[in-house]
This record gives C-alpha cells, structure tokens and sequence, in this order.
C-alpha cells in the first residue's frame, strides 16, 4: 500500500520550498538534514511549525522539505507557507483559521533592484561638495 502524502509548495523571498506531509510523529526534515541542525535559530522554528499550531495537528505529520534559495529568515517564511498549504489538502476545513492568522497570504515583499550609479538600491557613494 502507498504512503498518503500531501504536498504543498511555499515561497518567500527568493526561497521556494517543496513541503511533504506524511502521517506520522511529528518530526521535520530539511534537505535530508533535523530542523535544529539546519535551521540554527529557535525563533525561526517556532514562527515555522505555526500552522500546525493552529490546527492543532503538531504531532500527526512528518513533515519533509526540500527547500533552496535564499537565507534562513526567507526559507523559513516559505516552508511556513508550504505546509500552511499543504494542510489545506489535508483538510479544506483548516482555511477559515489559517486565513485568519495570515498563513496562507505569500509574503510579496522582494528584494529592490539595483539603480545605476549607486552601490545598492538605494545606497549611494557619500555627497561630497567639493
């Protein structure tokens, strides 16, 4: 018999994450890596693991990701957003509370473009009058 799994993809800043959901105890994958050996900051798990908080489904599922692109603090927000998604063809019911709580929104704010003549987006080399 096949496993069940529910997949659901996340993106955040320049990060993209392929989120897996198999029943299970509740133990998180990144990148064949443990969530704490891969992601060093406490905060940024907490802030990932907020969907199935608000389900209350923490315990239930494997969660497996496979995530690449950009640092911690995006890839974090995109595996957040892919399980958010994936929970919800788990159970459409779960829309009404993830909704609410701004799992499902992804995060549009990206990274501005570098402007000719200045070093960064919007930094510039220091105005000199003579």
């Amino acid at each position: 018999m096949a496993q069940v799994t529910y997949n659901g993809t996340g993106r955040r800043k320049n990060s993209v994450a392929r989120v897996r959901l198999v029943p299970g105890t509740g133990k998180i994958t990144i990148n064949n890596k443990d969530v704490a050996d891969y992601i060093p900051f406490a905060n940024l798990i907490l802030d990932m693991k907020q969907p199935l908080t608000i389900t209350e489904t923490t315990d239930s599922y494997d969660i497996l990701v496979n995530v690449k692109g950009g640092g911690f603090s995006g890839q974090a927000g995109a595996i957040r957003h892919g399980i958010s998604r994936a929970l919800l063809t788990v159970d459409p019911d779960f829309r009404p509370a993830l909704k609410s709580a701004g799992m499902l929104t992804r995060d549009p704010r990206m990274k501005e473009r570098k402007k000719p003549g200045l070093k960064k987006a919007r930094k510039a080399s220091q105005f000199s009058k003579r």
